[in-house]
């Protein structure tokens, strides 16, 4: 007797998009507990309870499925640095809360989560797009408040835009990258008070 899934019908049973989440979700605990480079899609697909070959059907690979939940993990740390820099005033301000709160956010996943901070460690060093998109969203978000501090007279004008955020962001990515985070946790905290004032400094007009 197998445990393979009744296949899905428009008139019944599951649509494609629930059946993904499932699959999902199983994932996330299973990754969680096990981790995701120890486990194998056929190891996950007795756990679920669909065969593998089910399992294949929606995820083309395991690391198709650890995409997912990366972009999930990874989209929890961005909505907290949204939250944090939401409606403060000044650009100054709104650097300094944004490198707080990414490092924040990292530092807990990996001390609470730490088989899912996994997959993101993995993603950033075999370059995964939820990665990439990642590090498009924290470039952009520096340029935006780049732009804003130099409208509002708080920051120089003189270097150019795109030199400025690629500086700002070396600076932040030993402590904001997945897999360079895990590496520089003892001072994270005390380096990003540190790193953001003399990213201001730099940054006055």
């Amino acid at each position: 007797m197998t445990n393979s899934p009744t296949p899905i019908t428009p008139q019944r049973g599951p649509t494609d998009h629930d059946v993904r989440d499932q699959i999902v979700q199983a994932a996330t605990e299973y990754f969680g507990r096990y981790g995701y480079e120890k486990t194998t899609v056929s190891d996950l697909a007795k756990a679920i309870g669909f065969s593998k070959a089910y399992i294949y059907k929606f995820f083309d690979s395991k690391q198709a499925i650890g995409e997912v939940i990366c972009g999930n993990r990874l989209q929890m740390i961005m909505t907290t640095v949204d939250d944090a820099i939401h409606s403060v005033p000044s650009a100054p301000e709104k650097l300094r809360r944004m490198f707080r709160a990414l490092v924040d956010a990292g530092s807990y996943l990996f001390f609470h989560d730490r088989k899912l901070y996994d997959i993101a460690a993995t993603s950033a060093s075999e370059a995964w797009p939820s990665l990439q998109a990642y590090e498009n969203y924290l470039k952009t978000l520096v340029l935006q408040i780049i732009r804003e501090g130099r409208e509002a007279g708080d920051f120089e004008r003189k270097t150019p835009l795109d030199e400025a955020v690629n500086a700002i962001y070396l600076v932040m990515r030993p402590y904001v990258n997945p897999l360079l985070l895990q590496h520089n946790l003892d001072h994270a905290t005390e380096a990003t008070g540190h790193l953001s004032s003399l990213i201001l400094r730099s940054l006055a007009p």
